[in-house]
């Protein structure tokens, strides 16, 4: 069965949409990347247009943030602690945006989607 991101098939009263058509290629949605902490990993995926999209299935390091001095620095990525977006991404090791990460430079929050964008951005909070 297709990943369609189309209107719902029940309106807000309860009852259904009548359908007037058959679901269309432009409405295909695609399967979650379910980032990983670990060995780096990327897939090109092809978007409308010809683009190309990056998604990050493994990561070991981020990009740091440190507001004190302003500065930007690469750190490993060791442990996540906490995931905002669903509880159970923690125990399985799961990166998306807000996820709270520890890294050899101190804990920090995810700022970037590294299933859309291909890496990971991260802000340093302690």
């Amino acid at each position: 069965m297709a990943i369609v991101q189309s209107r719902p098939r029940r309106k807000p009263t309860g009852a259904r949409y009548r359908d007037f058509r058959k679901k269309r290629k432009s409405e295909l949605g695609k399967l979650p990347a379910f980032t990983k902490l670990g060995k780096k990993r990327l897939k090109k995926i092809r978007t409308l247009g010809g683009n190309q999209k990056f998604r990050l299935l493994g990561i070991d390091t981020a990009n740091l943030f440190n507001p004190g001095t302003k500065s930007f620095a690469q750190a490993k990525i060791t442990n996540i602690y906490g995931n905002p977006a669903n509880r159970h991404f923690v125990r399985r090791n799961i990166i998306t945006k807000g996820t709270l990460i520890d890294t050899d430079k101190g804990k920090a929050r995810v700022t970037s989607r590294p299933g859309q964008d291909g890496i990971v951005n991260a802000i340093l909070i302690s």
